[in-house]
């Protein structure tokens, strides 16, 4: 840090591991984004990366995500008693 020490170190970037490593605790980054923290722009743009800020987002408006649909390829047997 520039002027200080850390308060609480909640996640890690590495920009050069594989396309951007980045692991983020997402319990202690709501945490202080309720006590009314301000995230820098580099931040910001770090949570909204690791979804941290669009599943704040959907929580506040009470927005309910479905879990991702998964393609289920029918069997060729299948589509032709279906047909």
């Amino acid at each position: 840090p520039r002027d200080g020490k850390f308060i609480e170190v909640i996640g890690q970037y590495a920009p050069r591991k594989s396309e951007g490593s980045l692991q983020v605790d997402e319990a202690r980054a709501n945490y202080w984004l309720n006590l009314g923290a301000q995230p820098t722009d580099t931040v910001r743009s770090l949570l909204r990366r690791a979804g941290v800020l669009r599943r704040r987002h959907e929580q506040r408006l009470g927005i309910e995500r479905k879990p991702e649909a998964v393609p289920v390829s029918e069997k060729p047997d299948e589509a032709a008693a279906g047909a």
